[in-house]
């Protein structure tokens, strides 16, 4: 089962370093998976697979003794300070630093078009709605790809999902460069939107597969900013690129060229899932000495489960839409963080017309703005260790991870108000603008990682499935957001649709303190939640 990578956000960790031994060694999401009961029973398996008619063998090249102890299985494992967890602190950084500007490529692949839309639309003689669906589209596709490349890359390894993803990102990000018409333009985002959203999905298995849960703390930071700072980032290069050049396609030209030189890079990156490095060794072993003898002990647990690929993705494929229908706590949370995520998208719009339309600012000056919400986003990733202090006064308990979103869930409206009353006048200084976008990019980054600790903590046996649910639901809201913000804004004035929006963020504002207070209740009424008597 692939690890989540919203539980790596946590802190402290969801997982321990035992429990996530475990779920690298299951393909399938079992229901005591992660309690003690169910590690027991995973060590359990592991020895009996372990003793069984096979002679272990580390990495290295075996010698004809071992070859000669009889017709037994070979288990290919990492010796002694191998693996890697043990890589050298500059093999490990090399891999989390790419694996990181794989997410940030991506990140601005959403955004940066959007430093021109109009530009682009009386290129492609159409209206600004039907040019609104080339980030719409683009968004579709983060929630429709993971559903294939998270199992796709237990079973493969991270390297080859990240080669092939990128690669078609590459290939597929030409048609817009090159599109005479609106068809053409649609067809490639759609395309290049699904094929990229790999690293978004794959990228925390990454670091967990080379990083020891205490020596998260960092590597994580890095990828968070890359995942939180990406979109508010592409407008600002967008902006910039169309006004110094004039033409709304060189915003593509200089996507596609940074595309190509990441997808170089991901030829260099080191595979780093250590079942599939230890396949691969089975496999050449294999086939040097003409033997099906050498297997590892993921291989034998797989027979041993006696469940098939097929299966897996199956369960990848129906469980989230279970959950999330059927579970108050992903439904309501997955709700609420696709409101937060809509209003991301819905200032690459809202912005615009702040400082274009009302304050006759060019493009690039405008992308400048979009800082405002990086500062902010770096205040609350600076401030998330105090969630630490305050998880350890219930430690093990889901709703002690929500004192982040309680206080985002306060701090929205208010950004919100602040954005609709300053934004609207020309008369009023812009600086109440940033203080807008400041609050909203700290609000932001707070609930998230807050709702999705609890999505995982409420769900943790089968994780994947619930951040699957939350995630589909987050891109296709997300990805309406463009196809109705404009006329929002323009039928309402700017001033109106910015209240209409706070007073929706104070309507749901409850949502989190709902669950601080009634949400074990909730969790043991269903069947489905991971109880805290199993996890204790």
């Amino acid at each position: 089962m692939l690890e989540p990578v919203e539980a790596e956000f946590a802190r402290p960790p969801i997982y321990t370093t035992e429990q996530e031994e475990a779920l690298q060694d299951e393909d399938v999401e079992t229901p005591d998976a992660l309690s003690p009961a169910g590690l027991e029973r995973h060590r359990t398996q592991m020895s009996r697979i372990l003793s069984t008619h096979l002679t272990r063998v580390g990495t290295h090249t075996p010698d004809s003794n071992e070859l000669e102890k009889g017709n037994g299985e070979i288990l290919v494992e990492f010796e002694e300070g191998e693996g890697p967890r043990n890589w050298s602190q500059g093999k490990k950084w090399f891999a989390t630093m790419s694996t990181s500007f794989l997410c940030l490529t991506v990140a601005l692949g959403s955004a940066m078009p959007t430093g021109d839309l109009p530009g682009t639309a009386e290129g492609l003689h159409v209206s600004d709605e039907a040019i609104y669906l080339s980030i719409t589209l683009f968004v579709v596709g983060f929630g429709v790809g993971p559903l294939f490349f998270a199992p796709l890359s237990e079973l493969v390894g991270r390297k080859p999902i990240y080669c092939i993803s990128i690669f078609f990102y590459f290939i597929f990000t030409l048609p817009s460069c090159l599109a005479k018409n609106i068809a053409t333009m649609l067809a490639g985002r759609m395309l290049a939107g699904i094929a990229s959203s790999a690293p978004m999905t794959n990228v925390g298995g990454t670091i967990s597969d080379i990083w020891a849960v205490e020596e998260r703390g960092i590597p994580m930071a890095v990828f968070s900013g890359a995942i939180f700072m990406g979109p508010c980032l592409g407008p600002l290069f967008g902006g910039w690129i169309s006004y110094k050049t004039h033409q709304w396609r060189w915003i593509y030209w200089v996507l596609f060229i940074l595309v190509g030189v990441v997808f170089g890079l991901t030829l260099l990156m080191p595979e780093t899932l250590g079942v599939v490095i230890l396949k691969r060794r089975a496999a050449k072993l294999n086939k040097a000495h003409k033997t099906k003898r050498y297997v590892t002990a993921h291989q034998k647990l797989q027979e041993s489960s006696g469940v098939s690929f097929g299966q897996t993705l199956k369960t990848a494929m129906i469980r989230p839409f279970i959950l999330m229908f059927l579970e108050p706590v992903v439904l309501f949370m997955s709700f609420y963080l696709s409101f937060i995520y809509s209003l991301l998208y819905a200032t690459f719009f809202a912005f615009p017309i702040a400082f274009e339309e009302i304050r006759g600012w060019n493009p690039g000056m405008t992308g400048v703005a979009f800082l405002s919400i990086v500062v902010g986003i770096m205040i609350a990733m600076f401030l998330m260790p105090i969630q630490e202090r305050l998880y350890a006064r219930k430690p093990g308990h889901p709703e002690s991870r929500l004192y982040p979103m309680m206080f985002g869930a306060v701090l929205l409206p208010i950004s919100l108000f602040i954005i609709a009353f300053t934004g609207a006048y020309a008369q009023v200084h812009w600086m109440g603008m940033m203080v807008g976008g400041a609050l909203f990019g700290c609000c932001m980054v707070s609930v998230y990682i807050s709702a999705n600790s609890y999505i995982v903590d409420s769900y943790a046996h089968v994780a994947a499935s619930a951040v699957a649910a939350k995630t589909l639901m987050r891109s296709l809201i997300g990805a309406s957001v463009p196809l109705w913000i404009t006329q929002l804004f323009h039928n309402l004035g700017f001033q109106y649709a910015g209240l209409f929006l706070a007073l929706v963020a104070c309507c749901i504002g409850f949502i989190p303190y709902i669950f601080f207070f009634k949400g074990e209740r909730i969790r043991k009424a269903s069947k489905r939640a991971f109880k805290p008597a199993e996890k204790s």
